[in-house]
């Protein structure tokens, strides 16, 4: 390592904010990484640890000592090489990703960990900054087609692969853009649209051909594909939202997280959205139900539209500081992480069940009835069992409800109900050895097999799915 002692030398230093009277006030992201000192000093943090547990958190295995080291040395050229030995887009996980790999880090065990995710980013924006990514297509073209379908990060990062290996690669995307989620699901002040934009740039001068508005088991035969493809990957995500079915549910006001965020992205896009449909936070009371980072995203958007107040409800209790007893290092901790949008004003309140929804007489949601939960209660097999407290019964006044509590699978019709593929009994797209399905030649990638996950698993998915192609075509 370039300094055996940094970790001694140096303390953590994280990336600087705009203020937040500031940065709510437009959509751009808002960070500052440190300077290239001061990521030279982050990268000698990295510790000559012996056994690197970061790489174990990571998903993909990405070499993390050794482009800390690189960084350290200035050696920036070299780091980003062996950062795309393991990672296609650093740009999405240096920006998104929840860094389980510092969860993991061997310095963590009693210290702040290694900046990784900072360190990531900062090497592969340096890489751009320089024109050190430039198109590499492949020197030689296989004669088989493979067929795409889905361009979220599973579906970019499978074609990328594939495509690197030769395969004459289309990915079909049932949007407008491409991207899937990391497009049009993630907000610009956490995403800029334009960095997937370059990196899509980057795949079609290398040859993959990406066709958007295509609804692949709607406006066009999955298995009139197959006749055309050598092989299909199937990478449609979890679209599937878990619903909350209680009185009221019909009401005005009340929407899935994701109708709230994809609208506001297309917007800033440019699109046109008819006023009926129109989600207008401003001078709203809203409550945000669910406590993940789809919950924080709606948070961060209703703040940036003048929302009157933002409140987020959790159903599980409020996670402690420091890690519990049973959650030891260097596993995730589960502990509470507080969000750049919920910096800039979020009430947060946790062991809360929604019973009902009431509303005006013009059908409009006026009030969120619900009740105080005790988890305190363990079952035969330890697990929390989930009471309602006697006489905590609330109510709150909200002018706008968005659903934020995660995803139940893949949709079901259309696409996976033609193909007839085999699903698992969370009512995920089943994958055998190489991440075939049942179908053989279709193949499966990302939350559509995995469930809601996270960028990176995404990414780690596709991967593997390009490699099971690979050596089913050998064949």
């Amino acid at each position: 390592m370039g300094e055996v002692k940094g970790f001694l030398k140096y303390k953590r230093e994280e990336y600087s904010k705009e203020p937040v009277s500031t940065r709510v006030k437009h959509w751009k992201e808002f960070i500052k990484l440190p300077d290239e000192n001061g990521l030279k000093e982050q990268g000698g943090r990295c510790m000559d640890c012996g056994v690197p547990f970061c790489q174990w958190g990571c998903p993909i295995g990405n070499i993390i000592p050794s482009w800390n080291d690189l960084v350290n040395k200035g050696q920036w050229k070299d780091a980003i090489a062996r950062l795309h030995k393991t990672n296609n887009f650093p740009e999405f996980t240096g920006r998104v990703c929840p860094a389980p790999c510092e969860n993991s880090c061997t310095l963590a065990i009693n210290n702040p960990a290694v900046t990784i995710k900072n360190i990531e980013l900062a090497i592969i924006e340096r890489a751009y900054q320089e024109g050190w990514i430039k198109p590499q297509p492949p020197l030689k073209r296989l004669n088989k087609k493979v067929a795409v379908i889905g361009s979220g990060p599973a579906g970019l990062a499978c074609a990328d692969q594939l495509n690197k290996k030769g395969y004459n690669v289309t990915v079909y995307e049932k949007n407008e853009t491409v991207g899937g989620l990391l497009t049009l699901g993630i907000p610009n002040f956490k995403l800029e649209k334009e960095v997937v934009a370059r990196r899509v740039e980057r795949m079609e001068q290398e040859g993959v051909v990406f066709k958007t508005g295509v609804n692949v088991g709607v406006t066009v035969d999955p298995n009139d594909l197959r006749k055309q493809f050598d092989a299909l990957v199937l990478c449609g995500g979890a679209e599937l939202p878990r619903d909350l079915s209680i009185p009221g549910r019909e009401l005005k006001g009340v929407y899935f997280a994701m109708q709230y965020l994809t609208q506001k992205t297309r917007l800033l896009m440019g699109t046109k959205v008819d006023a009926k449909d129109l989600i207008d936070a401003k001078g709203k009371k809203v409550v945000v139900l669910g406590g993940g980072d789809t919950g924080s995203d709606c948070v961060g958007t209703s703040n940036r539209l003048g929302a009157a107040s933002v409140q987020q409800f959790e159903l599980l209790s409020r996670p402690p500081a420091v890690r519990a007893g049973d959650n030891p290092w260097p596993s995730w901790a589960f502990v509470l992480r507080t969000s750049t949008s919920h910096e800039e004003g979020c009430e947060r309140d946790y062991n809360i069940l929604t019973k009902k929804f009431s509303g005006d007489e013009k059908g409009n949601v006026k009030k969120i009835h619900a009740v105080r939960l005790d988890w305190s209660t363990k079952d035969a097999n330890g697990r929390p069992v989930m009471k309602e407290v006697p006489g905590s019964e609330f109510e709150i006044e909200c002018d706008l409800v968005f659903l934020a509590m995660g995803f139940l699978g893949p949709v079901k019709g259309g696409l996976l109900e033609k193909l007839g593929v085999e699903l698992d009994q969370r009512g995920n797209v089943k994958a055998g050895a190489g991440k075939m399905t049942s179908v053989p030649g279709v193949f499966t990638a990302g939350d559509m097999t995995r469930g809601q996950s996270l960028v990176v698993w995404a990414i780690h998915e596709g991967r593997a799915a390009a490699e099971g192609v690979h050596q089913y075509l050998l064949k």
